[in-house]
């Protein structure tokens, strides 16, 4: 078995050097296993925004360090905080991890504690939430396996997934994943079927990287060839990620997940959401009040290499384009799914199925 992917660390060098926040620079997978070393808030924050660090839970732990980082330094703590929030605004989980590490580190000031007690306490928070997101990785993983079973009791699972929800996105396992590779060590995966999921590939890139380095079944698959194993029977569930959950179960997650739904409503296969209770926002009462993600159109009208095979760290990507010059493009990074065609939604805490706003509130209470 492979080790475990370290994808994000606090690195205080041995020679007495100013802390950094270290990333696996996710644009450089699969081709090289780069770190790439964050000395300040903006440099993170450009880190976030070009998804060299990416995934819900992940990006509140980064920007929880963000904040440590940032009072470590000196800096203005609730200025970095503001830009940090800011840099993707559909997932929660940042949002989340920012204003915790922000919150210990007021507290510690209004303490009297100033200085390096408050960046210690801003440090000790982000580790707590570091900690914790691997603590749900597990408990999700064990409610989701425990869900299939009851789900597709014949076992042999053909698991359909959407996008990367690994350990490259989690202090721990992961989400979606994190489900399937408990199948997987348990002996009841048959098949992971692996959306490429356009338009960064953060399935093919990265979701296959994660499966085979755990020697899991997995076979890559089109966006738009997803329907078709539906139609054959090929897909005995549907388990994916969230960047955010509204009120009312509305589920915001990477564009290409509603269409899933929709499919997988009309097949009759189970449509599982694994999240941990963090990405639930109980202050956006519904999906239309998601602010969805537009990126730049660029993505989608130049397919782009970021780095060849054996290029060294910081050659310059290559783009390809793959439409006429001038054309508009619609690229939106997420969309959402109504609740009604969530079958459950697994988290830490437990499941709540059906997926409903008062059974949504039930769950993170208890």
């Amino acid at each position: 078995m492979a080790e475990e992917i370290a994808a994000l660390r606090w690195d205080e060098p041995s020679d007495g050097g100013a802390p950094v926040v270290v990333l696996l620079d996710q644009t450089r997978l699969p081709v090289d296993e780069v770190e790439l070393v964050c000395a300040d808030v903006p440099a993170l924050v450009r880190a976030i925004q070009t998804l060299a660090v990416r995934g819900a839970p992940l990006l509140g732990i980064a920007g929880a360090y963000g904040v440590a980082l940032a009072a470590v330094r000196g800096d203005d703590v609730d200025q970095a905080a503001d830009v940090l929030a800011a840099a993707r605004p559909t997932a929660v989980n940042l949002a989340y991890g920012v204003r915790k590490a922000q919150g210990a580190f007021r507290a510690a000031v209004e303490a009297g504690d100033g200085g390096d007690g408050a960046a210690g306490a801003a440090l000790a928070e982000a580790r707590r939430l570091h900690a914790d997101d691997a603590r749900a990785s597990a408990r999700m993983a064990e409610h989701g396996l425990r869900l299939l079973g009851e789900l597709v009791p014949r076992g042999g699972y053909r698991v359909l997934t959407h996008c990367n929800t690994g350990a490259l996105v989690s202090g721990g396992g992961g989400t979606a994943f994190a489900v399937a590779l408990a199948a997987h060590r348990s002996g009841e995966l048959r098949q992971l079927w692996v959306d490429e999921t356009r338009p960064l590939l953060q399935g093919a890139r990265l979701t296959a990287y994660e499966a085979g380095r755990a020697g899991m079944p997995h076979t890559l698959l089109t966006d738009n060839a997803a329907g078709s194993l539906f139609a054959n029977g090929q897909v005995d569930a549907v388990v994916l990620g969230a960047d955010r959950i509204a009120a009312d179960g509305s589920v915001a997650n990477k564009v290409g997940t509603y269409p899933l739904a929709v499919l997988a409503r009309y097949h009759r296969v189970p449509f599982l959401v694994v999240a941990p209770t963090t990405t639930v926002d109980f202050s956006t009462p519904d999906g239309s009040a998601i602010e969805v993600e537009q990126r730049a159109g660029g993505e989608v009208t130049e397919f782009s290499v970021p780095h060849a095979a054996g290029s060294g760290p910081g050659q310059a990507a290559v783009a390809y384009a793959v439409a006429p010059a001038g054309t508009q493009a619609y690229n939106p990074a997420f969309d959402v799914t109504p609740p009604e065609l969530v079958t459950a939604l697994v988290t830490e805490r437990g499941v709540a199925s059906p997926v409903t706003g008062d059974s949504l509130a039930e769950l993170v209470v208890r």
